[in-house]
C-alpha cells in the first residue's frame, strides 16, 4: 500500500452499500479521512464506518441529497468536523424499473432529484472548498445505460446522461481552477441493482460480458481511485467504462 491519498478529505454520498460502500473502503485503505453519507441505512452506514476507522477516520452524514438544505448540511458537517474537502463522489443514486408508459411523472422527478439535481447541488455547494484544496476531485457515478439506453428504466437513463452533462461542463468550468472533473460508467455490477437476478439471469448476463463475469463494487472502487489520486490528476472530463467490454461495439 503507498497511502496514496494520505490526508486527503473525501466525501461519498450514498455510501452505506454496494459501490458507495467499496468507494468508502479502498479510498480508507489508502489514507483518505471520510465522510460517509446515507440516507436512512444506518446500520449499514456504521458497519462501513467501523471499517473506515480501521485504517483512517471518518463520520456518518445523514441526509437525503435531493433536498437542497440536506446537501448544505452534509458539506457544512464535514468541513467543520475535518477542515476542507478535497474529492467529492457523488454516488448516491435510485433506479426504478419502469418504461416510459409505466413510469410516473413523480417518479421521473425523484430519480432526477436524486441522481442528476443532488449531484449538481452537492458541487455547487462544495466548490468554495474544493477551490481551497491543492487537489480538487469531483467523481460522478453514472452509468453505461447513459450510453446504450434501457426499454426498462427511462428515467434513469435520462438522470445518468444527465450527469454525462453535468462532468463535461464542469471539467471545462473548473479545470482551470484546478479541480479534475470525472465520470465513471459502470456495468453490470453485483449490488443491490441485480439483487433479485436468478442464478441462470446472473449466468446469461455473465455471457454476455466479454470479461464472462459480473463486475464487483471494489473493481468501480478501483477506477474511482485512480481518478482521486495523483496517478490521475491529468484526467479531466474523461466518462471511464468499467463494465468488462459490454459497451464495445
Amino acid at each position: 500500500m503507498v497511502e496514496r491519498l494520505k490526508g486527503k478529505k473525501a466525501l461519498i454520498t450514498g455510501a452505506s452499500r454496494g459501490i458507495g460502500r467499496a468507494i468508502a473502503k479502498k479510498f480508507a485503505e489508502e489514507k483518505a479521512i471520510l465522510g460517509i453519507n446515507y440516507r436512512s441505512s444506518e446500520n449499514k452506514a456504521n458497519e462501513v464506518l467501523n471499517a473506515v476507522k480501521r485504517s483512517s477516520r471518518g463520520m456518518l452524514l445523514k441526509g437525503d441529497v435531493s433536498k437542497r438544505k440536506h446537501c448544505k448540511q452534509i458539506i457544512n458537517d464535514f468541513v467543520e468536523e475535518f477542515g476542507g474537502l478535497d474529492i467529492l463522489v457523488n454516488n448516491a443514486g435510485i433506479y426504478k424499473r419502469k418504461n416510459l408508459e409505466k413510469a410516473t411523472i413523480d417518479d421521473f422527478d425523484q430519480t432526477m432529484g436524486v441522481n442528476a439535481r443532488g449531484p449538481f447541488m452537492m458541487c455547487k455547494y462544495s466548490l468554495k472548498y474544493l477551490n481551497e484544496s491543492d487537489s480538487g476531485r469531483i467523481i460522478n457515478m453514472s452509468s453505461q445505460l447513459a450510453f446504450s439506453g434501457s426499454d426498462h428504466g427511462t428515467s434513469y437513463v435520462v438522470s445518468k446522461a444527465a450527469l454525462l452533462g453535468l462532468t463535461r461542463a464542469l471539467a471545462l468550468e473548473l479545470g482551470p481552477k484546478g479541480i479534475t472533473v470525472n465520470g465513471i460508467a459502470p456495468g453490470t455490477i453485483d449490488t443491490d441493482i441485480i439483487s433479485s437476478y436468478s442464478d441462470e439471469k446472473r449466468r446469461k448476463r455473465a455471457e454476455n460480458i466479454p470479461v464472462k463475469r459480473i463486475g464487483l463494487p471494489g473493481d468501480i472502487a478501483d477506477a474511482a481511485l485512480f481518478l482521486a489520486s495523483e496517478e490521475g490528476s491529468y484526467v479531466n472530463g474523461e466518462v471511464i467504462g468499467v463494465n468488462g467490454g459490454s459497451t464495445i461495439h
